[in-house]
């Protein structure tokens, strides 16, 4: 059962996740299929998968192995999706990655390798399931796209800056060309969120200094990300569309300590006599 919404909200409802064997895309799938949707997560690794829809109610999630980087792929996806359940009213393309290197250091094939996952993947999820199921269905339908916090440069991240970037562009022009077909658009903005990933696959410097470098002094949760697509999929989200909304513990608005050191008393803290300007 969800921890924040009506059982059976998503009733009916059938839902398509890409990257669903693992962190945010495996809690998203979850919460979806814990409020009544039937939902197809599609990954490269079968077992992920398979790891997903057993911890999720039975026969709430199937499962599909598919590289959403080959068009011919995803193709066929939608289609097995839609042989099975007819519709496809809710995609998320959560299938992404990137590796931390400094600029310089970054091959041309390992520039495009990312570009390919993060963008042209969401290219070519969206543009297949909204041409072959929302709109031709007459009903439209919800996508989401996973994109990353924070907005103002991420050094060591070249490849995934540019490519997370011009993601959430595409959500804006395609909110605006597919709203007479009532598909509604979204991104979400992640900042880090403690998934198993991160936490073992990077540096530990790296993540032991993540906590620290946002204002809320912790890392959010897969949860945190499932919650909202969820709210987006739901009639709460019937009005809501084009928007990248940031979910970072507001990371992305910081530019460094505070209150600044000539503000802070000998233990860190704010001094007391200081007033907000009016």
């Amino acid at each position: 059962m969800s921890q924040i919404f009506r059982d059976g909200l998503l009733e009916g409802r059938t839902a398509l996740v890409s990257g669903g064997g693992t962190g945010l895309g495996r809690a998203i799938a979850l919460e979806l299929a814990a409020l009544g949707a039937q939902v197809t997560v599609c990954g490269r690794r079968a077992k992920p998968l398979q790891e997903t829809a057993e911890l999720g109610p039975r026969g709430a999630i199937e499962t599909a192995v598919c590289d959403v980087r080959e068009e011919e792929q995803v193709h066929g996806l939608v289609e097995r999706v839609l042989a099975r359940a007819g519709r496809i009213d809710l995609l998320v393309n959560n299938a992404g990655g990137q590796f931390l290197a400094p600029a310089e250091q970054i091959t041309a094939k390992g520039f495009r390798a990312v570009v390919r996952l993060n963008l042209e993947a969401t290219w070519l999820m969206s543009h297949a399931v909204a041409t072959r199921a929302m709109i031709p269905s007459a009903r439209g339908g919800r996508i989401v796209n996973i994109t990353l916090s924070p907005h103002h440069g991420l050094p060591g991240m070249a490849h995934s800056a540019a490519a997370r970037a011009a993601v959430e562009n595409l959500t804006r022009t395609l909110s605006v060309e597919w709203a007479r077909f009532g598909v509604l658009i979204n991104a979400i903005a992640v900042g880090q969120i403690a998934t198993e990933a991160l936490l073992s696959k990077y540096p530990r410097p790296f993540v032991e200094g993540i906590a620290g470098s946002i204002p809320l002094q912790r890392m959010g949760q897969p949860d945190h990300v499932a919650w909202l697509v969820a709210y987006l999929a739901s009639p709460a989200g019937d009005f809501l569309s084009g928007a990248v909304i940031t979910v970072d513990g507001a990371r992305d608005n910081w530019d460094g300590s505070w209150p600044p050191p000539a503000l802070r008393d000998e233990h860190g803290q704010p001094l007391a006599e200081q007033r907000r300007p009016r």
